[in-house]
């Protein structure tokens, strides 16, 4: 593996499910310190297409690689940290233990004033830290997950609809941090409803409809598509869904 390979590789990927294609010929490659957001509505083969890269679905045809390695591969996955769109921990761990199993698998001391410290930068009160994920409200519990994938350090984050659960105050902070790991040379592949924060945040999105990408580029060239619309009314555009009046 080496970091001069790109951080994710996708080609032509292939995926039905009871012979309905879900995603057809989808191919796309990450840059390095990039944040790259997927857009596409429910059930459209973005969560697909993740697990695809996870090498927790089989594709029925193409191929994902980590940095140059196979997505098969055990080592590919150790260069990223993923965060699942329902986030379920272990609701008898606390919030430390937490974190430190999530270090563990990337052989990473953990450091308990470094994770309160983390904690305060994603408005989570660090003394919840010291209680179980079972007392967590959904925004804490997403904001636990949102911890142990940026102290893992790893250069590739993956991220499946990473602002659920969270209040203004937390989406505010979250794009602040996901910003700094991009200013560290980390890169991060995400999906959201929220297309503001894409919009805001994003350096290259791409637009998953009818199983292909109808668009890869940057939110300013998808507007410019369209007379400058707002990206919520370019995307609805881009897909022929017109909003009801």
């Amino acid at each position: 593996m080496t970091l001069t390979d790109a951080p994710l590789q996708v080609e032509h990927i292939c995926k039905a499910f009871q012979r309905k294609p879900v995603l057809n010929e989808v191919s796309l490659s990450l840059n390095r310190g990039e944040i790259f957001g997927l857009i596409g509505l429910n059930g459209i083969g973005k969560t697909t297409l993740i697990k695809i890269i996870l090498n927790l679905l089989k594709s029925d045809r193409g191929t994902a690689s980590i940095f140059g390695v196979a997505s098969h591969d055990e080592q590919a996955r150790r260069a990223l940290a993923y965060l699942p769109e329902k986030f379920q921990p272990s609701r008898y761990l606390k919030g430390h233990e937490y974190l430190e199993l999530s270090l563990r698998f990337y052989q990473q001391p953990y450091d308990r004033a470094e994770g309160q410290r983390q904690a305060e930068l994603l408005d989570l009160d660090p003394k919840a830290l010291d209680r179980r994920v079972g007392s967590y409200s959904k925004g804490m519990g997403q904001k636990l997950g949102l911890l142990g994938a940026l102290m893992s350090n790893t250069p590739l984050l993956l991220l499946d609809e990473p602002m659920s659960g969270l209040d203004p105050k937390a989406r505010i902070l979250l794009k602040r941090q996901l910003k700094a790991a991009r200013e560290a040379g980390r890169t991060i592949f995400f999906s959201s409803h929220i297309l503001a924060d894409i919009d805001e945040i994003c350096d290259r999105i791409a637009i998953l409809h009818d199983g292909v990408f109808q668009f890869i580029g940057t939110s300013a060239d998808f507007k410019a598509r369209y007379a400058n619309m707002t990206l919520e009314e370019a995307f609805l555009e881009a897909i022929n869904l017109k909003l009801a009046v």
